[in-house]
C-alpha cells in the first residue's frame, strides 16, 4: 500500500507531464488544468491505498478517462448550441437576431476552426500517428516516452531496461524516419 508521502510524491513527479499530455490533447491550458487537478483527486480517492508500483499505469489510465470525458462534454456543450441557434427572441425588433452573433469561440478551441480545418487537423494527427505505429517497437518507445509523456533521458532509460546511449540512438533514428516518412508524404516539419 502507497504511503501518503509515496502517492504526494508521485503525483509532484507526475503533474507536468501529465499537464503537458493533457495540453496537448485538448488545446486549452485552464481546461488541460482541470483535467490533470480531476484526475489528480480521482486517483488519491479512489486508489491511494494500492501499492506505490500501480500508481503510474492507474494515474495513466485516469488520466486518459478524463481527457475523453471532457470531449465528451465538449461534444453535448456544442450540440446544445448548434441546437439553440436557430432560436430567436420573439419580437419584430428582433427580426436580425442571431444567437451565434454573440457568440464567440475562444481563440485556439475547436468551436473556432473551420470545419476544413478541424478535418486537416484531424487527418494530419492520424498520418502522424499511423507513422509512430510503424516505427520499430524499441524506437516507438522510446519516441513516445521522450517526446509524449516528456521524460528525461534518464528516466526513459530506466523504463526501457537499457543505456541512455541506446534511448538516444533509438530517438534519433526515430525522428528521422518520422521526417523523412511526412517529408515524402508532403508534410513539411
Amino acid at each position: 500500500m502507497a504511503t501518503d508521502k509515496e502517492l504526494s510524491d508521485f503525483l509532484e513527479n507526475v503533474e507536468r507531464r501529465a499537464f503537458k499530455q493533457a495540453a496537448y490533447a485538448v488545446r486549452k491550458e485552464e481546461s488541460a488544468l482541470d483535467i490533470v487537478q480531476d484526475a489528480m483527486i480521482k486517483l488519491a480517492e479512489k486508489y491511494g491505498d494500492k501499492p506505490a508500483a500501480e500508481l503510474p499505469m492507474l494515474f495513466q489510465r485516469i488520466l486518459q478517462n478524463t481527457i475523453l470525458d471532457y470531449f465528451r462534454r465538449e461534444k453535448v456543450r456544442n450540440t446544445w448550441v448548434s441546437l439553440f441557434s436557430g432560436m430567436k427572441p420573439s419580437g419584430d425588433e428582433h427580426e436580425d437576431f442571431d444567437i451565434l452573433d454573440t457568440y464567440e469561440s475562444e481563440q485556439g478551441s475547436s468551436a473556432a476552426e473551420s470545419s476544413a480545418d478541424q478535418v486537416e487537423r484531424a487527418q494530419m494527427l492520424d498520418l502522424i500517428d499511423a507513422e509512430v505505429q510503424k516505427l520499430p517497437s524499441r524506437q516507438r518507445e522510446a519516441f513516445l516516452m521522450r517526446y509524449w509523456q516528456d521524460m528525461d533521458v534518464a528516466e526513459t532509460a530506466e523504463a526501457m531496461g537499457c543505456s541512455e546511449g541506446s534511448v538516444k540512438t533509438h530517438c534519433s533514428r526515430a525522428t528521422h524516419t518520422l521526417a523523412e516518412s511526412l517529408k515524402a508524404k508532403g508534410i513539411k516539419l
